[in-house]
């Protein structure tokens, strides 16, 4: 069976290597592209989406969350996903994934997620076998996700819950994280703000920029900065001006406008 696979992968070792090992499974699978970065692959999947059966997707890209991906297209391919971090299953599966293999991969890894696709392609009639196949993976979608709703953090000599709505931002220095709370205290989170991203409600909490990630009451004024940009003002204030990227304006219009 000829099966068009595109290779979404930052790391051209990485990329070449899974082109090679899908195509010895398998010498008649093309391998179209390979794309290293959220822009490239929206650019590329708007124009060949058609050209493309499958995904292979690393998820931490050049240039964000392949995840980021799938807020700028309507991505209506099934996808393979794989990574070194073992923290994006729940989101991965959210986003068309119907598997999900942990770097460093083999042959035999490749092989099984194949395996996965065609039983779950094999049974359906060549029209409307990716219709339903999509259908399955947006099932996974409909389960609930279980979103964090409280920190253990420490307080002097003691340990107290920390209620994620209490929180009005994240921010991220010297390698460590602080939660910024509304009656304005810090404290030290144990989580970097990649996981943080995955384990807050999407609803509530936006990721603005690589140092913070904001909670929707906490904003209390937006302004128009240099370049397309977009100033946050928070209570209580950040330490830093929280900006918002020219090319994240409409995603955080879409998010405040939920």
């Amino acid at each position: 069976m000829s099966l068009r696979v595109v290779i979404i992968e930052d790391e051209p070792v990485t990329a070449r290597s899974l082109r090679a090992m899908l195509q010895d499974i398998e010498p008649e699978y093309e391998v179209p592209a390979i794309l290293g970065g959220v822009a490239e692959s929206v650019e590329w999947l708007q124009r060949n989406m058609h050209a493309c059966d499958l995904l292979f997707m690393d998820i931490r890209l050049s240039d964000g969350l392949s995840f980021d991906i799938f807020t700028q297209i309507d991505l209506s391919l099934p996808v393979i996903f794989i990574t070194a971090y073992d923290d994006y299953a729940l989101q991965a599966f959210k986003a068309n994934g119907i598997d999900y293999i942990l770097k460093p991969f083999d042959v035999d890894d490749l092989r099984a997620a194949i395996t996965k696709f065609k039983r779950l392609r094999q049974p359906l009639n060549s029209t409307n076998g990716y219709e339903t196949l999509l259908k399955m993976a947006a099932g996974m979608k409909e389960y609930p996700a279980s979103y964090k709703q409280s920190f253990l953090v420490h307080l002097r000599d003691k340990l107290i819950p920390l209620p994620a709505a209490q929180i009005s931002w994240f921010y991220t220095a010297n390698e460590l994280v602080y939660a910024g709370t509304m009656d304005n205290r810090q404290f030290v989170i144990e989580f970097t703000l990649e996981q943080l991203q995955q384990q807050l409600d999407p609803a509530s909490f936006f990721r603005a920029n690589r140092q913070f990630i904001v909670q929707r009451p906490a904003i209390q004024e937006v302004e128009f900065y240099f370049n397309g940009r977009l100033l946050l003002k928070v209570n209580p204030p950040a330490k830093e001006q929280i900006l918002i990227s020219k090319a994240r304006v409409p995603e955080f219009k879409e998010w405040m406008n939920i």
